[in-house]
């Protein structure tokens, strides 16, 4: 891919030319105009992997550790070749951008992409972002750092505004993005879909000219999320330079005529095409050629990585008595839960992909134990039922489901098929399915695959659809969504919800499923399925049970073990793009198993799986409680690496974790209403507000702890020409290799102007000590950044005159041991940029 002169260019340009360079042609290119030399580039999700073009049936990807995973391994540098890695894995994907890092803000629990992002601190956002983006750029893929600004729930967030003060606004909102953009410099920033007090973030031009551009020196592309251009006119004023996807709703012959009647002035028109031109140029340096075939790089060294990650980022909640690490031989284990079996290795939505493999915590922990581990279900976690492919054998003896496509509709004598696949994952997004041989979008495909039942009982089946589908077991119809529907929240809730049907089975019997599939324009959901092409289909399946049964039998197992592990928590169902989670409870009756097993073990240990916090009510009967996120593709191997001691976690949390869900700040305030959000905790996010009310947290932010001991000493603060340098001793006291994170927040000694959080984060690292070593650290903040406030009054920032605190830590709870220093501020000043 050559490079280009971008005025040269953009002189030669005619009118078709630009407007035509300003939206997407589908949903992952850019537009081409060969005879200028600009290529089509090619974009791709995302936040933990590189998924390619393809959301239904795409190429194998590796599946890093979702965001406040990342968040919590407090490693810049671990961070920058994590990003490296991304950067690599796009290349092979022929993409020369990737849709990510996330950094919007977990102001709740709740949020469906709470486990996007990096966590609830601007800063350790902001600067964990700028390392992800640097490591991406070193190979020359560009980064596109998302949702500008405020993008912090899912409930209708195509049509709410967010409703911030400017304090909030520019101190925990747009912080993150500021750091990201200064020690990152990326050659995209993404805008989000909802607005910010009363205009749309890709329409805001006080956002994007005034605050990114002007303030900020940002000089790369803005471009909007996927559908969240809203206008024609307003955008192109506003500073939205590219419209995504294509082909255009809001550009083409639209912006032409408004081009051509001044609505848009040429020179308006042509800011926007520098901006194309300039991130078509920064993509050169990638040298992935247009339209480049989308392979793999599934590499010894990228699998090493995913599992070094992913163990940094597990963090150690609680430890009574020192059970953990466990023993794994001449020990009888057990395991017990829902997510043994399964690899939760990612959040749903933009997150998910295909992996090269998913490792599950059960084939973990079983490479760790000699001789056989117990296992019980204990109880279920799912949301909808588990996806049928990993249990059914297609007609040619793969594993999956066989999917032949059709024009004609079932009944049809001599109908020809089209296409056939077979699919082990009957989760099918079919927005980017192409196929030649239909004749319009009404098309038809049937899946079938059989199973063979270990025992009697009742199975039950569900099916997810947009378009029409009807399931069949051995020809008797067992659900039919295709007569009636109703409107549901899967796939973006463009589906239906999920319909459900029982089947008896007898063991050692065959039994065929099939599915009868038509595409969305038989929809009869009134909703918004325009989106996906040819629809959605999701089909699952699980034999029932008796939950106080199977909560009794997984407690009588665990009963004479010398070890027990629970695998809990959620999965995509529950933390997905396009919905929010209604509480923070575990699925029912989650809890009641985990007490359960709990008391009939002491060596009990929780290893919880989600992107954001959960209620533990048991939490003072089990022994220990392992935060394990979403994992990726070494998700088991990286829990069973902390639980038998191979890693010794050195993982910190990356937002707080509080008791109930009623103790959040934003908990009356998290959902629209008459189409705002009101932001009414203000500055107060997180750990800022469970300290300044003084209300206790079940593990507070920054919190995480080791197999060995650490020791601070000797602390040094210095401030001289605009930087404050704090330096600590940190020794390992025990007797394990590990590794600690050094957590420096500073809080002002005397009353400001305005009332401020107690102390908050300003810089961090990690140390890696064998025992008995200690190493010198460092921690530099600039000193405009480690004081400052942002004063309404004047829109600026406001750095003023006094002593603040240093307080060296490595958790934010106020018990912690602490070391403490402080710098000087001499005379008030303000200041803006970056």
């Amino acid at each position: 891919m050559a490079d280009i002169d971008v005025e040269a260019v953009l002189s030669q340009l005619s009118l078709q030319d630009k407007v035509s360079l300003l939206s997407g042609i589908d949903f992952w290119h850019t537009h081409p105009v060969p005879s200028q030399g600009i290529p089509s580039l090619r974009l791709t999700d995302g936040p933990n992997g590189v998924r390619g073009t393809k959301f239904f049936n795409g190429v194998p990807a590796a599946c890093f550790p979702c965001g406040t995973a990342l968040g919590s391994t407090f490693n810049a540098p671990l961070l920058r070749l994590a990003g490296r890695t991304m950067g690599l894995e796009a290349i092979a994907k022929g993409a020369h951008c990737i849709l990510g890092p996330t950094i919007n803000t977990q102001r709740s629990p709740l949020g469906g992409r709470g486990f996007e992002s990096l966590g609830e601190d601007p800063v350790l956002a902001g600067l964990g972002a700028a390392e992800i983006i640097g490591g991406i750029q070193e190979t020359g893929v560009q980064a596109c750092v998302k949702h500008f600004v405020c993008n912090d729930q899912e409930h209708r967030r195509n049509a709410v505004q967010a409703i911030v003060s400017e304090r909030a606004l520019r101190e925990v909102y747009g912080l993150g993005f500021q750091l990201a953009i200064k020690g990152g410099d990326p050659g995209a920033v993404m805008t989000g879909y909802n607005g910010v007090n009363g205009v749309y973030c890709s329409e805001s031009r006080e956002l994007l000219e005034g605050l990114l551009r002007r303030e900020w020196g940002f000089g790369g592309l803005v471009m909007s999320d996927w559908f969240g251009t809203y206008s024609t006119t307003q955008a192109v004023k506003a500073g939205l330079d590219l419209e995504m996807p294509g082909p255009s709703r809001f550009r083409g012959e639209g912006l032409k005529f408004n081009v051509q009647t001044d609505k848009v002035r040429e020179w308006e028109l042509d800011e926007r095409v520098r901006g194309v031109l300039g991130f078509v140029k920064r993509c050169a340096g990638s040298g992935v050629r247009e339209g480049a075939e989308e392979g793999t790089a599934d590499t010894p060294e990228t699998r090493e990585l995913l599992r070094r990650v992913g163990g940094e980022g597990v963090v150690l909640l609680k430890n009574e008595g020192g059970v953990l690490p466990f023993k794994g031989k001449g020990r009888r284990t057990v395991v017990v839960g829902p997510n043994a079996r399964v690899a939760a290795y990612h959040g749903g939505g933009s997150a998910s992909l295909k992996a090269y493999y998913a490792v599950t915590p059960m084939e973990g922990i079983e490479a760790k134990v000699e001789g056989e581990v117990g296992y019980s279900v204990g109880c279920y976690s799912h949301k909808m039922l588990p996806l049928i492919g990993a249990v059914l054998t297609s007609p040619s003896g793969e594993k999956g489901m066989r999917m032949r496509v059709y024009n004609e509709s079932p009944g049809v004598e001599g109908r020809e098929k089209t296409d056939e696949l077979v699919l082990e994952k009957t989760e099918l997004l079919l927005v980017d399915y192409k196929n030649p041989k239909l004749k319009s979008d009404l098309w038809y495909a049937d899946f079938e695959g059989s199973f063979v039942p270990d025992e009697d009982g009742t199975w039950e089946f569900g099916v997810v659809v947009c378009g029409t589908a009807r399931l069949f077991v051995n020809g008797e119809l067992v659900v039919d969504n295709a007569t009636t529907q109703r409107q549901g929240d899967a796939f973006f809730g463009s589906s239906t919800v999920e319909e459900k049907g029982f089947v008896q089975v007898k063991k050692g019997e065959t039994y065929e499923v099939k599915v009868e599939f038509a595409s969305a324009v038989t929809s009869k959901l009134a909703g918004n399925n325009v989106l996906f092409g040819g629809g959605t289909l999701r089909v699952g399946a699980c034999k029932v049970i008796d939950p106080k049964k199977e909560i009794a039998k997984a407690a009588e197992l665990a009963k004479g073990a010398d070890q027990v592990i629970i695998c809990a928590g959620l999965n995509a169902d529950w933390e997905t793009e396009g919905s929010d989670r209604e509480n923070m409870d575990l699925p029912a009756p989650m809890d009641e198993m985990i007490a359960a097993v709990a008391a009939a073990n002491k060596n009990t240990v929780v290893v919880m799986q989600s992107g954001t916090p959960v209620r533990m009510p048991w939490i003072d009967d089990v022994a220990a409680v392992v935060q394990a996120w979403y994992g990726g593709n070494e998700t088991g191997n990286v829990i069973a690496d902390v639980l038998f001691g191979d890693v010794n976690p050195s993982g910190k949390l990356s937002l707080s974790f509080p008791k109930r869900v009623q103790d959040n700040p934003a908990f009356l305030n998290f959902r629209a209403e008459g189409g705002r959000t009101v932001y009414g905790e203000d500055v107060y996010v997180g750990y800022r507000y469970y300290e300044f009310v003084e209300r206790e947290v079940l593990f507070p932010f920054g919190h995480g702890l080791s197999y060995t001991t650490f020791e601070f000493q000797g602390l040094q603060v210095a401030e001289e020409d605009g930087k404050v340098e704090v330096s600590v001793t940190v020794k390992n006291t025990g007797a394990v290799k590990g590794a600690e994170v050094v957590q420096v927040y500073v809080a002002p000694k005397q009353a400001a102007k305005v009332n401020r959080p107690r102390k908050e984060l300003k810089g961090f690292t990690k140390v890696e000590l064998a025992p008995g070593e200690s190493k010198r650290v460092t921690v530099d903040v600039e000193t405009k950044y480690a004081a400052s406030y942002w004063d309404e009054e004047r829109s600026k920032w406001c750095a003023e005159k006094g002593e603040y605190e240093v307080i060296v830590a490595n958790t934010s709870d106020v018990r912690a041991k602490t070391l403490t220093g402080s710098f000087t501020v001499a005379k008030t000043f303000w200041w803006t940029g970056l």
